[in-house]
């Protein structure tokens, strides 16, 4: 007896809701919106400081010092960074990437690959600075990172904050090349964080990306006020790259019920090795280079370095 009971509505196989998946999308939104907001704030947190500690009112000697100072230790993290993550990485990308297409490489294709990178930014600097017009020799010497305001011997009148641009295509092409090689590895992390199914594997490479991607922004940061670019040019830098993670986490979320093709993983260790290498020139032809080159305070500046580099060596072991 009794009336039939009506048909349940069923839901069409591509709308079904794993239960147990929802909490490894929250907490993948969760480190979404952590990476975003880390990233933000230890980028423009230099501004702040700076701001804040009346550096407009300092002496041209101690900004001098403590510009050197922090750009040194932005050195070291950058160092660590290129030897510690990104290269290692790299390497090891491109050979899975082969060893899941069946291939058995007798070449050192991937240190190949880094150093077509290398050798591809050289020559597209020094291409563009033979077309640009001439300079004298003085600015011919110079490296991409420039030196700043602050490191000038005639400090400007007034402190603003904002800083000169400079008729070069120099600045711009350094500020390309460093915001490619970082945004790329943020972009790639982000997506390998995306592709993660445990819950837990997640939380502790967020915890540790956020450690880690707190040093590089604070270090970008730092090297693009060291150039001559004007503070709207940092900051949509700095947004760049603070937006970098969380796409490739949305592109990995949506990328989870497909397979990756072998070709796909092939695409995509070869344009993280060129960025590799784009990343190593940036590091030993302009970053560390510009720190050493001054006669003052050259001790207090390898210490900042090896400082940066111990933090960056810590919070690798973090990941571990």
């Amino acid at each position: 007896g009794g009336w039939p009971r009506p048909p349940q509505p069923t839901a069409a196989p591509g709308l079904m809701v794993n239960p147990a998946g929802v909490p490894g999308l929250e907490l993948k939104l969760g480190a979404l919106v952590l990476l975003l907001g880390v990233t933000l704030l230890f980028g423009f947190a230099p501004f702040w400081l700076v701001r804040g500690a009346g550096w407009c009112w300092a002496g041209p000697d101690v900004r001098l010092r403590v510009s050197g100072w922090t750009g040194a230790f932005a050195g070291g993290v950058f160092l660590a960074t290129c030897l510690l993550a990104l290269l290692p990485h790299s390497l090891r990308s491109t050979s899975a990437a082969f060893g899941a297409a069946g291939i058995t490489l007798q070449f050192p294709l991937p240190e190949f690959v880094v150093a077509a990178g290398f050798f591809l930014v050289l020559v597209l600097e020094q291409v563009a600075l033979a077309l640009s017009r001439p300079s004298p020799p003085s600015e011919q010497r110079q490296p991409l990172l420039a030196g700043s305001s602050f490191q000038n011997a005639s400090p400007p009148p007034r402190c603003r904050g904002r800083l000169q641009a400079d008729s070069g295509p120099t600045p711009a092409l350094r500020a390309f090349l460093l915001l490619f090689s970082l945004s790329l590895h943020s972009a790639l992390e982000g997506l390998a964080v995306g592709l993660l199914e445990d819950g837990r594997e997640v939380l502790e490479v967020c915890l540790a990306l956020s450690v880690h991607k707190s040093l590089v922004a604070a270090s970008l940061a730092f090297q693009l006020r060291q150039g001559r670019l004007r503070r709207s040019a940092v900051a949509s830098c700095l947004l760049m790259f603070a937006a970098m993670s969380p796409l490739g986490i949305g592109v990995g979320m949506g990328l989870t019920e497909t397979k990756m093709s072998a070709r796909h993983q092939l695409a995509r260790s070869a344009l993280e090795g060129l960025a590799t290498g784009t990343f190593v020139y940036v590091t030993f032809m302009e970053v560390v280079p510009q720190q050493l080159q001054s006669t003052a305070s050259r001790i207090p500046k390898v210490a900042a370095m090896l400082l940066g580099f111990a933090a960056v060596t810590a919070a690798l072991f973090v990941k571990l």
